[in-house]
């Protein structure tokens, strides 16, 4: 976990692969609220400094995740988010049937907590992602994609069920081919400051492993 930018409103960190953001039924310590909370209370566990979640990355997802450090920026930002600008890289399976596009879905979850697309908007949540192919090698796509939407596994569902699954997809994609990463990496975000109502844009560069020969 490397932190980006940090004020007395946020703090932005560029995530690693495997990291939860939160902290789940078996991990409580190695997550990037932990850390980060930690961080800000310089090792005194009495400190009254907090961290307040946003939104989340995928334990598998590596890049960029903002935190409030007030409920006041939390709220602000949670109201804004739809508004934001969010880009993914995503390398995948196949080449999509268009170049370039959007895709549009309902999203419902089933009792296995898997996500799937529904036809009927009264079962789901509408869900959009828009990309485009950045480059081709190999029988692999390497797509900038923009997160219109934000829902539970979005990219993963959208890309699978498009017949390219996100490289490393063990839920979503096919389990006999891949990489021990899920090749899928929050590159871009651009947020407007809650307090300052400035336009600021983080960036982490693209992790060397989604290197498409």
């Amino acid at each position: 976990m490397a932190i980006l930018y940090e004020d007395r409103d946020i703090a932005v960190i560029n995530k690693a692969c495997g990291l939860l953001t939160v902290s789940s039924e078996t991990v409580r310590d190695n997550t990037a609220y932990y850390l980060l909370t930690d961080y800000v209370r310089k090792g005194n566990p009495k400190s009254r400094n907090r961290i307040f979640v946003v939104h989340r990355l995928d334990r598998e997802t590596s890049g960029i995740i903002v935190f409030a450090k007030h409920e006041e920026a939390k709220r602000y930002l949670q109201d804004n988010w739809q508004q934001f600008t969010k880009t993914y890289f995503a390398l995948v399976e196949g080449t999509p049937r268009k170049p370039e596009g959007i895709i549009t879905s309902y999203l419902a979850e089933s009792g296995a907590h898997k996500m799937y697309s529904v036809s009927d908007p009264k079962r789901g949540k509408l869900a959009k992602t828009g990309y485009k192919v950045v480059k081709q090698s190999r029988g692999l796509s390497l797509l900038e994609v923009n997160l219109l939407t934000g829902r539970k596994n979005q990219i993963r569902v959208h890309f699978a069920e498009d017949g390219c699954p996100v490289v490393g997809d063990r839920k979503y994609g096919n389990k006999r081919i891949g990489s021990k990463r899920l090749l899928l990496h929050a590159a871009s975000l651009t947020i407007v400051h809650p307090h300052t109502h400035e336009s600021m844009t983080f960036t982490a560069p693209l992790p060397s492993y989604f290197s498409v020969r």
